[in-house]
């Protein structure tokens, strides 16, 4: 009886280490992200194999709902209103590090290579760069 209780201990035992070595499920990248600039959130969601980002909202969609991409390069875009308009996609990678995308700055018009790495559940380090090493990396803050 004695070896039997003992079998059963070092069974839980194990079974308890196990769940505190081994960690929770993977963060998600997906989510709603608030930005640090204008107040900006933004949706990212899986798209494919990939995940791509929409704007949701910032103070100046606020303002004007039907605010207009007018500072884009491609005079032909200009008229695209923000609201809902893509500006991350084309990423490989997961389920913490996501590489190899573009992130779209409706400040200055101009699409940028990007990465995204989770920073824990509710911290996202998004880093776009003009080319290696000229880039700036924003932590954005999950909302939900």
């Amino acid at each position: 009886m004695r070896m039997k209780t003992m079998g059963i201990l070092a069974a839980g035992a194990i079974l308890g280490l196990a769940g505190l070595t081994l960690p929770a499920a993977a963060a998600d990248v997906t989510g709603l992200w608030a930005t640090p600039v204008h107040g900006g959130q933004v949706e990212i969601s899986k798209c494919g194999a990939s995940v791509c980002g929409r704007i949701v909202t910032s103070e100046g969609i606020k303002a004007d709902p039907n605010l207009k991409d007018t500072k884009n390069s491609d005079a032909a875009k200009r008229d695209r209103v923000l609201k809902g308009l893509q500006i991350l996609g084309g990423f490989s990678g997961g389920p913490t590090e996501w590489t190899g995308g573009q992130i779209y700055n409706a400040d200055d018009g101009k699409t940028y290579s990007a990465s995204l790495t989770l920073d824990g559940d509710n911290t996202l380090k998004v880093r776009g760069c003009i080319v290696v090493p000229l880039c700036q990396t924003q932590t954005w803050t999950r909302v939900r």
